[in-house]
């Protein structure tokens, strides 16, 4: 066994070794025809002419067999198409050959008996070409299917399942062995596709694992959406499957140089919900040409927007964070991946009014997204007057100077915990689109400025810095407990992709003053989110630990307040809300105001501000809840 492991190994015959092997074989089949057909004292009698039959029909199948580079293919991978090349290769040969051995009367006279060798030597050689070639790939399939380290593998789909099969198996070192289809087609259930059954997606899954020892499963492309929506996923990973998604098989896809690559699924691809797809041509004019400044550029939302606005070519990136390190690895990838792009990184702070003003008037910027804030809940709860400094101040000093530079839009990214909040950083982006909005009208009505203002809100972004999943994966590699804070407590989730695409709609469509929200599909419990990637683990020592809600800490969060309504957009996942207005005058006063008492770190007075300015904030399991009875 051993031995025959060594001969059927991963290694590839050179093109000449093939092509000398058909050559004998060609050769061999000339002489065994002979003996068929001929005694052996006549073939003796007979002299050179058979040498010289074997010279010549070998030698007109080798032209041929190099015409067709029969002997190009990989002997491992052979299929029917090899088969098929062979036998026009050797036929055609063979046809010249009989037509040589009528013509040519000094080597072979015109017997017809000479014709029969030819036929014989024809039949041998094509049958043991082709026979040889599957044999190969057979016996390779055999002991790669063997090895100890493969796992046993189902394959969900039989529409481009059987490509992945056939890839996978081409694979020298595939650590998967097909044992099986699942399908929801009823015309193939029950049959053998590749040697192996086609099963229903029904309740006998289980014992089929058991029974067949099967630890992975892939997903092919079309059933990846089937595969969210159905309780399949949950019944693979409670047996102990782990669960792969195979990327798309595309036309021209060839195993002999590409290698089938799956990915093991995660969390985000199971998901109830269809990805967003947004019109990019409707985008680009906004974008192409133009100076865009970014701000929070090296958070996750910020990083985003601009590798977004990065294939629409602009003519100028200015990446403002405070963040040095994160900006740093911003400026790499930029390096890396769009070389010609110009591209400012600076460091600095919104807050900082003089640097702020000094880069918009070096810069001009024509676009500004808005994603730099304070954002984590219970930090904010303890640091009341930073997120007042941090997202009202940076907020009303970019907008002040967007208007004072005529910048043609600005695009603030808010979030659905402004919607009635009920914690300090909620509140303080309300009033981020509270001023932002009083001002947007107040220019509208004055004419004084072309600037254009877009408030885009949208709930939790999957795998943000510091979100939900990230916590979880780090909980469960060190062995839990995954901390959820309560059983019920619900979030509605989008990719950071996604919600930065719809960005981007949003402000190339909005009209100044407009807040646009996102549909966010159905909300996630979070506790099954928490199961769901423990299974995913396959950890079974992970435990989830309830820890009861954080100070500000919503059960679930809402994109629109009571008091608002929504209008539909040409984009069926983007909606205008009807927000209340406000006055510029009063607001503006309101806030600096604000602004001030935050310099005076009295946290309780300064959340009282803000109860005055947002009348809808009232706190949840905090101790500013006193407030609310004032």
């Amino acid at each position: 066994m051993p031995f025959f492991r060594r001969i059927f190994s991963s290694k590839i015959l050179p093109s000449w070794t093939i092509f000398l092997l058909d050559a004998i074989i060609v050769a061999v089949s000339v002489i065994f025809a002979y003996f068929v057909r001929f005694p052996i004292s006549e073939v003796v009698k007979m002299g050179s002419t058979p040498w010289l039959a074997v010279l010549l029909v070998t030698g007109v199948n080798l032209l041929f067999f190099r015409l067709f580079r029969t002997y190009s293919n990989i002997l491992r991978l052979s299929s029917f198409v090899d088969v098929m090349h062979i036998f026009v290769a050797t036929t055609l040969a063979f046809l010249c050959c009989v037509i040589l051995t009528a013509l040519w009367k000094p080597v072979f006279g015109t017997r017809l008996t000479y014709i029969a060798v030819l036929i014989i030597a024809y039949v041998v050689a094509f049958m043991v070409l082709a026979t040889s070639r599957m044999v190969i790939k057979m016996l390779y399939d055999y002991f790669k299917q063997n090895k100890q380290s493969m796992q046993n593998t189902y394959i969900y789909g039989t529409d481009t399942g059987i490509d992945i099969a056939k890839s996978l198996r081409s694979e020298a070192d595939s650590r998967f062995r097909i044992v099986g289809f699942i399908s929801d087609n009823p015309d193939v259930i029950g049959k053998v596709m590749m040697g192996v059954n086609v099963y229903a997606n029904d309740g006998e899954i289980p014992e089929r694992i058991q029974r067949d020892h099967v630890t992975a499963l892939i997903v092919s492309p079309a059933k990846a959406k089937t595969l969210k929506n159905s309780d399949l996923a949950d019944r693979m990973l409670r047996e102990g499957v782990k669960i792969f998604l195979a990327p798309e098989v595309s036309d021209d896809w060839d195993p002999t140089t590409q290698k089938q690559v799956v990915k093991e699924v995660q969390i985000e691809d199971l998901l109830g919900r269809d990805p967003i797809k947004i019109n990019m041509q409707e985008i680009a004019p906004h974008l192409e040409g133009k100076r865009v400044l970014i701000t929070g550029a090296a958070g996750s939302i910020g990083s985003e927007i601009m590798r977004q606005v990065a294939m629409f070519n602009p003519y100028q990136l200015i990446l403002i964070d405070s963040a040095e390190t994160p900006l740093h690895d911003l400026r790499l990838e930029i390096k890396n991946r769009w070389s010609e792009l110009e591209a400012k990184t600076l460091v600095a702070n919104v807050t900082n009014k003089p640097r702020m003003e000094s880069i918009f008037a070096e810069f001009r910027p024509e676009y500004v997204f808005h994603a730099a804030a304070y954002k984590h809940v219970p930090m904010m709860e303890d640091n009341v007057s930073e997120a007042i400094q941090n997202n009202v101040l940076g907020t009303r000093v970019l907008a002040d100077l967007a208007v004072k530079y005529k910048v043609a839009r600005f695009v603030m990214v808010s979030t659905d915990k402004a919607v009635n909040p009920s914690n300090v950083m909620g509140c303080s982006k309300r009033i981020c689109e509270i001023y932002v909005q009083a001002l947007a009208r107040k220019i509208e009505k004055d004419g004084s400025a072309p600037t254009q203002f877009i408030t885009t809100r949208f709930g939790n972004v999957l795998g943000s810095n510091g979100s939900v999943i990230p916590l979880f994966r780090k909980q469960i590699a060190a062995g839990g407990p995954v901390t959820v804070t309560h059983p019920e407590i619900i979030r509605y989730f989008m990719t950071i992709p996604e919600a930065c695409q719809l960005v981007l709609e949003a402000g190339s469509m909005g009209k100044s003053g407009e807040v646009y929200i996102f549909d966010m599909g159905q909300p996630v419990k979070i506790a099954d989110l928490a199961k769901r990637m423990i299974q995913l683990s396959g950890r079974t020592d992970v435990k989830i630990e309830y820890t009861g809600l954080r100070h500000g800490e919503k059960l679930y969060e809402e994109l629109l307040a009571t008091r608002e309504n929504t209008k539909p957009t040409s984009h069926d996942k983007i909606m205008i809300a009807s927000v209340r207005e406000y006055d510029y005058e009063d607001v503006a006063d309101d806030i600096d105001a604000l602004i001030q008492r935050s310099y005076q770190f009295d946290t309780m007075a300064t959340v009282a501000k803000m109860k005055d300015l947002v009348p809808e904030f009232k706190s949840l399991n905090s101790r500013y809840s006193v407030l609310d009875n004032q």
